[in-house]
């Protein structure tokens, strides 16, 4: 299982002129994908000093572990410890004017069950970044119910339908052994109503002991809704551009073991779980546990409802990946998927 990770920053161990190096060399590498030398760095950095002092002070950095040199007569590149110490000192990012419309846009206009609003926000995020994205959903366990209605099929069938505040709605057939009249299954609707709305599916409510007709539907339409509750097994996972992996990723190896294990649900359901935390969390490396995703970066947002986390987004892509304006992404998608379900956002 991989450890979790926290989004704050850590107490910084490297002078100014260090880290502004350190920083200069993370921006250029992941922009270019190439080492990064010295001249490069003294040229474009904040800093009043030769390319021999840069020099200097970056062969500290790799002493250090910040940076590693490929090639003996290359440039250096950021190592995990260096990206770590780069995303825990980032200054928040702030989406486009383009970006957040779009945003907005989608929110005001989704609409279907939560199935449907995750599997199309799972494109969007995938869209905004050009990254793979993963979006995860608990279920509707913790939604508040907004309706119940019980619906006279015949004498012995009847429908049991239920909305609630994530905009799922589900149908079950409720089959008895006894006669019900269209006026027990009205009354036992009513009732429901009254004993579930505004409750969850974790919610423990008295259903009535009684032995008539009404009360016997009252304890069918709740044995039912409780048999909803999922398990781990059934959180709901939905991957957006997977056709990215190919694109962000450099080696077939990689590629092809990144996608086994988008393709494995529970793996991808357990990854993120692991790396979740309030506000925006950044597994970099084999910080996330995962061999085969050692040379990728996870960044996750949590999705809230009523105070508790019923999913997450996340996006995945290579350790160079563009942190400020995915992480800008990412949170602002949970914001508004926990908007959307009803719940206040725990971040600001």
């Amino acid at each position: 299982m991989a450890r979790r990770v926290n989004a704050s920053p850590q107490p910084s161990n490297l002078d100014a002129r260090k880290a502004t190096i350190l920083e200069a060399v993370v921006v250029e590498h992941i922009d270019t994908a190439q080492p990064v030398g010295s001249s490069s760095v003294a040229a474009n950095a904040d800093l009043v000093v030769s390319p021999a002092t840069v020099r200097t002070e970056m062969v500290v950095l790799e002493r250090e572990g910040y940076l590693a040199q490929p090639h003996t007569s290359a440039g250096r590149v950021p190592t995990d410890k260096g990206y770590r110490y780069f995303v825990d000192h980032l200054e928040a990012g702030v989406l486009g004017p383009a970006q957040q419309r779009q945003i907005k846009e989608f929110f005001a206009h989704v609409r279907g069950e939560v199935e449907d609003v995750l599997e199309q926000t799972a494109t969007l995020l995938s869209r905004l970044t050009s990254y793979t994205s993963v979006v995860v959903g608990s279920g509707h366990s913790r939604a508040t119910i907004l309706s119940v209605q019980l619906v006279n099929l015949d004498a012995h069938h009847h429908l049991l339908v239920a909305v609630y505040s994530d905009g799922t709605v589900t149908k079950n057939s409720v089959l008895v052994g006894f006669d019900a009249t269209p006026f027990d299954v009205s009354e036992a609707s009513r009732q429901l109503n009254a004993l579930l709305i505004g409750t969850t599916l974790e919610s423990k409510v008295q259903v009535p002991s009684r032995t008539d007709t009404v009360a016997k539907l009252v304890r069918e339409g709740v044995s039912l809704l409780h048999a909803e509750m999922p398990t781990m097994e059934g959180e709901q996972v939905y991957i957006g551009g997977s056709s990215r992996v190919a694109e962000v990723f450099e080696g077939v190896e990689t590629v092809r073991q990144v996608l086994s294990i988008l393709e494995q649900e529970l793996l991808v359901v357990s990854l993120v779980e692991d790396i979740l935390e309030k506000g925006v969390a950044v597994a970099i490396g084999s910080e996330h546990g995962f061999e085969p995703l050692s040379s990728c970066a996870v960044i996750v947002a949590p999705v809230s409802l009523e105070g508790e986390t019923i999913g997450a987004v996340g996006l995945l892509g290579p350790t160079r990946m563009k942190y400020r304006e995915v992480m800008a992404a990412a949170e602002a998608v949970s914001k508004h998927l926990t908007t959307h379900f009803g719940g206040e956002p725990e971040h600001a």
